[in-house]
């Protein structure tokens, strides 16, 4: 340990101010736009960190030690949704000052962002194929292949005797989480039958929604700022981004609300 190691060492402040870099050369807002995109690329960092630690804790059946990551994951959430405040006091015209400089870059393009998809069961084939080719790829075919970490908590919850069926515990590369009505009978039984459990699921409700309001936010934000126009990097923009709206990654725990 070095006993000199100064704040601005540790956490390498020359290194971090120097990666904010305008390519308009002079507009304004456009420090805020790289500002705000940068610091979700470590909030995405982070949420992947502590989801990977919290499958851990479910392989574990550490349900206690796996509740403090979810709900650290949910303050991160709300961090991100309250950065869009900020991020809304550009104006339209604020963000067209410097908008052409982004030339083909995009939020698609986001690596982090899909890896998070893809570790929650949200797997979309054209999301693993805009990144052939890259050095991106690798990592995220890993989580394509990769157990979800709702096939995590399936696995925990048939430990802890509430029958799932072995299919939808067992890993199928790229398949995304379906709702299943066997599962849904085994959540059912849970959250009657088990405290524990049925606040952990609470917890993981609480995530799945913290998701789909930085969704909502992001697509108003985005509508605000361009409206129809089409999106950067040759995406539709709003169109896109309204289209994933209110589609959880955990639909089995929304789907039993009916039953309890």
């Amino acid at each position: 340990m070095r006993d000199e190691m100064t704040y601005g060492e540790y956490l390498r402040i020359p290194e971090l101010l120097s990666l904010q870099r305008l390519q308009s050369g002079s507009e304004h807002d456009e420090l805020l736009f790289i500002t705000i995109h940068q610091v979700y690329e470590l909030w995405f960092q982070q949420i992947l960190h502590e989801l990977d630690r919290l499958a851990v804790w479910m392989d574990e059946d550490e349900l206690v030690r796996g509740s403090h990551q979810l709900v650290r994951v949910l303050k991160i959430l709300k961090t991100m949704v309250g950065q869009l405040d900020v991020l809304e006091t550009m104006t339209p015209l604020e963000f067209l000052s410097f908008r052409d400089f982004l030339g083909n870059s995009s939020g698609f393009q986001s690596v982090q962002f899909r890896e998070l998809e893809f570790l929650l069961g949200h797997r979309a084939q054209q999301h693993l194929d805009r990144f052939v080719g890259t050095d991106d790829h690798a990592r995220l075919l890993a989580r394509w292949e990769a157990p979800s970490l709702w096939q995590h908590f399936l696995a925990l919850l048939d430990r802890r005797g509430f029958a799932v069926p072995e299919d939808a515990v067992a890993t199928t590369p790229g398949e995304s989480t379906e709702p299943d009505d066997r599962v849904q009978d085994a959540l059912v039984a849970a959250y009657r039958d088990d405290d524990e459990l049925r606040e952990f699921c609470e917890l993981l409700t609480d995530m799945d929604e913290g998701l789909m309001e930085w969704r909502y936010r992001h697509v108003v934000m985005v509508m605000r700022t361009i409206g129809t126009k089409q999106g950067t990097g040759g995406s539709s923009g709003a169109g896109y981004l309204r289209s994933t709206l209110f589609q959880p990654v955990f639909p089995d725990l929304w789907a039993i609300r009916a039953r309890l």
